[in-house]
């Protein structure tokens, strides 16, 4: 299952992402953990030092190996260096498994020790002030893209995106990728505006978007946020001593997270878990064609100098029974 966590800066997304990670791997459950935002905060969570953190290899470093390799011996794509962060998968494309091992996750995914389990994470890699252009910042996150594209995931399997925050997603396609989208929300008019950006914009393209509420105190804060979002909202959250120490880099043995707060992970992991009777492969696919042709169009043929809509294979259709080509 494909989960993003979505949200304002500052709204505690990054900390709600990894305390489900957490709480996937220690069910023992096969996990890829992607932090996607342009802060770099999902390490830290997880529990990793400054310099643990500082190490770990960045996907947009990367990206020419990503797309050598995602490539495969797909004829519509004339080289790797014409492959943009939407290109799709067709026949002879590789593509990537959460389970087992292969070049892209050997050159960018690190395996994070956590109680009763452990992690594979992936990183966009640090944003320096060279990076605050959009062309560049765009760069890294498109990588992500990229390897969701080229993802197939089945039952039981999860993929956990920490998002870059607000909406900047919007202009890729990329919400679409996810079977299922947590958007983290304070009990404020400033913590819902996100939610109002993604419920119109996701609205057309089936979009499966429940509202986690976050940093909520009372009977006040509950109804505030039932009144704004309605049936979108699926739990909330308060004040949590553990994940108070967790910031402090001390955190307790996971089993000693609060119980109301083990709660609201399972029924995330629920709410997951019942979208996959939900899966369209093909409209996923489809979804997947165009945004690849609107950014074609848009930038990517002047970019390329090819004909990027000649990468879409009409008869492909990625799903769960798809085999990677070697």
């Amino acid at each position: 299952m494909k989960i993003a966590f979505v949200g304002k800066g500052g709204s505690g997304k990054t900390t709600l992402s990894s305390l489900f990670i957490r709480h996937l791997a220690a069910t023992a459950q096969p996990v890829v953990a992607v932090d996607a935002d342009i802060n770099q905060h999902l390490g830290a969570a997880l529990g990793l030092d400054e310099a643990e953190a500082a190490a770990l290899p960045a996907l947009g470093e990367h990206l020419p190996l990503i797309k050598d390799y995602l490539r495969g011996t797909n004829p519509r794509i004339a080289s790797a260096d014409t492959m943009i962060k939407t290109t799709p998968p067709g026949e002879g494309s590789r593509l990537l498994r959460v389970r087992g091992d292969n070049p892209v996750y050997d050159a960018c995914a690190r395996p994070v020790e956590l109680d009763g389990g452990a992690a594979r994470l992936m990183v966009t890699g640090p944003f320096t002030d060279a990076d605050l252009g959009v062309s560049c910042y765009h760069s890294k996150t498109g990588a992500v893209e990229l390897c969701l594209n080229h993802l197939v995931d089945g039952r039981d399997e999860f993929v956990v995106v920490d998002m870059t925050a607000g909406s900047d997603s919007f202009a890729s396609g990329m919400f679409t990728r996810f079977d299922i989208t947590f958007l983290v929300a304070e009990p404020t008019q400033k913590g819902v505006s996100v939610y109002r950006q993604y419920k119109e914009y996701a609205r057309d393209f089936g979009v499966v978007l429940k509202v986690v509420g976050n940093k909520v105190q009372g009977q006040d804060d509950l109804d505030f946020l039932r009144a704004e979002v309605g049936d979108d909202l699926l739990v909330t959250v308060g004040h949590s001593d553990w994940v108070r120490a967790m910031e402090k880099g001390r955190p307790p043995r996971f089993e000693l997270l609060e119980d109301v707060n083990r709660r609201a992970l399972r029924l995330l992991e629920i709410a997951a878990d019942a979208t996959y009777e939900l899966r369209d492969w093909e409209r996923y696919t489809q979804q997947m064609v165009h945004f690849h042709l609107k950014n074609a169009r848009s930038w990517g043929d002047a970019r390329t100098g090819a004909d990027l809509a000649a990468q879409v294979d009409p008869g492909f259709v990625l799903d769960e029974s798809v085999t990677a080509s070697v």
